[in-house]
């Protein structure tokens, strides 16, 4: 076990929930650090329920196109717990990350509180302590108990779209969700919002108002569409002609609209010339991207492999569509190989792939006690029309799936089966 290792099974042990939305354990550690939330740059935060972390990827490379220095906080980690943290650019140093982790263990000194809230305080710390032009900041889940949301005067916020994910912390309909996610409002702060359903867009509407904001609405007052092999970007300041976004699918090109849209209103020093060049430079891992290696060779030479992380039914449903527009320019037969999560349904995520999936092979996620049996997920497979079977290991999955010449391979249903697939691959983000 490496020392970072060490120190997170640690701090894992301070609290006996994963999960347990409050900021009250954190805001007194906070305070006995020297408030590092109010020492940091500009600040956009964002949350919603899918695209957060593509907005973001989109949001730095602008950002950097235009020569600035960008701190960016996400989560899940795919590989390393330093890829959650990236300082002025660059991922966190393994020694200082141990260091700071090390410090705010050592305040804390043995107080209740969830992994996810130290580590964030950690991130904080280092986010204060490290000079740059902007810190692009995510939410881990919901918004207004979320761990994150202590900057009390951001920049500016997004919203990207609400959702049904998480119920058991955030409520059971888009609406009970959506005021969990429009926690990260701030009076002062301006906001820019993704394509809602009505329900969670009239609850988006009335918190924005409360606080004395008039969002900016994505299919109102932007818009952005692929046209002809293009992004075409419009806002009251006029039209943008731009490349397309390099990562694939087509709901990047509503992610990609709702980061220029938010550079804009939000007065970033960014121009065209950024935008496009970030348009091209922009990587996401694990949101379909093209795999290849080690485990790509275990298929025929005429296969795709592919990993998205996508795990609920509103990223299924833009896999979908992404599996259906690759389908226009090179007919495949798709497989998809996946885990999930047991906090999701496997049904719910398979029913955009009826008619379009020839194959599912499913897997436990290595090293996850909450993840779904591999039997589980094949029969619940079988119940929605699929054939379906369980596989002991990706690379035995993989195996299977190369019997299909030419087959589209989809790797699925999970950031965390993502990340063990890219370590497994030897190809881990940067």
């Amino acid at each position: 076990m490496s020392r970072t290792d060490a120190i997170l099974k640690r701090l894992s042990e301070l609290h006996p929930k994963l999960i347990d939305l409050s900021l009250d354990r954190m805001l007194p550690l906070l305070d006995a650090l020297g408030k590092p939330q109010a020492k940091l740059p500009p600040v956009i935060h964002v949350a919603g329920t899918n695209g957060k972390g593509s907005t973001i990827a989109y949001l730095r490379a602008f950002l950097e196109a235009a020569g600035k220095t960008v701190h960016v906080y996400n989560s899940p980690h795919l590989v390393r717990f330093n890829e959650r943290i990236r300082l002025a650019g660059k991922l966190v140093d393994t020694r200082r990350l141990n260091a700071t982790l090390e410090r705010v263990e050592a305040v804390n000194a043995g107080n209740a509180i969830t992994f996810f809230e130290v580590t964030t305080v950690a991130a904080f710390v280092l986010f204060a302590e490290t000079p740059a032009d902007y810190l692009l900041l995510e939410t881990g889940m919901g918004g207004t108990y979320d761990t994150t949301n202590v900057v009390e005067h951001p920049l500016g916020t997004i919203i990207t779209p609400v959702d049904l994910d998480h119920q058991a912390f955030l409520g059971n309909t888009i609406a009970e969700i959506a005021v969990s996610k429009a926690g990260i409002f701030k009076r002062g702060a301006k906001a820019v919002i993704g394509v809602q359903k009505e329900e969670g867009r009239v609850v988006l509407d009335k918190a924005a108002r409360r606080l004395g904001i008039t969002p900016v609405w994505q299919g109102e007052d932007f818009h952005g569409s692929a046209q002809d092999g293009r992004l075409v970007f419009q806002d009251e300041d006029g039209l943008l002609d731009l490349p397309p976004p390099a990562l694939f699918g087509i709901h990047q090109y509503d992610n990609a609209t709702l980061a220029i849209a938010a550079a804009r209103h939000f007065g970033l020093p960014i121009d065209a010339d950024a935008l496009a060049r970030g348009l091209r430079n922009v990587v996401w891992p694990a949101r379909m991207t093209p795999i290849k290696g080690k485990l790509r060779d275990l298929l025929d030479p005429a296969s795709e492999l592919w990993l998205d992380g996508s795990h609920n039914a509103h990223g299924s449903a833009a896999l979908a569509a992404a599996m259906r527009t690759m389908n226009e320019s090179r007919p495949a037969p798709l497989v998809l190989i996946m885990g999930m999560m047991n906090t999701r349904s496997p049904q719910d995520f398979l029913a955009h792939f009826k008619g379009l999936a020839e194959q599912v092979i499913t897997l436990t996620i290595p090293g996850e006690a909450n993840a779904h049996r591999a039997d589980y997920i094949a029969a619940e497979a079988r119940k929605a029309g699929f054939a379906a079977r369980p596989s002991r290991s990706v690379r035995a999955a993989l195996k299977t799936a190369s019997v299909l010449p030419g087959a589209r391979v989809v790797i699925c249903g999970s950031l965390y089966l993502a990340g063990d697939v890219l370590a497994k691959n030897g190809t881990p983000p940067d």
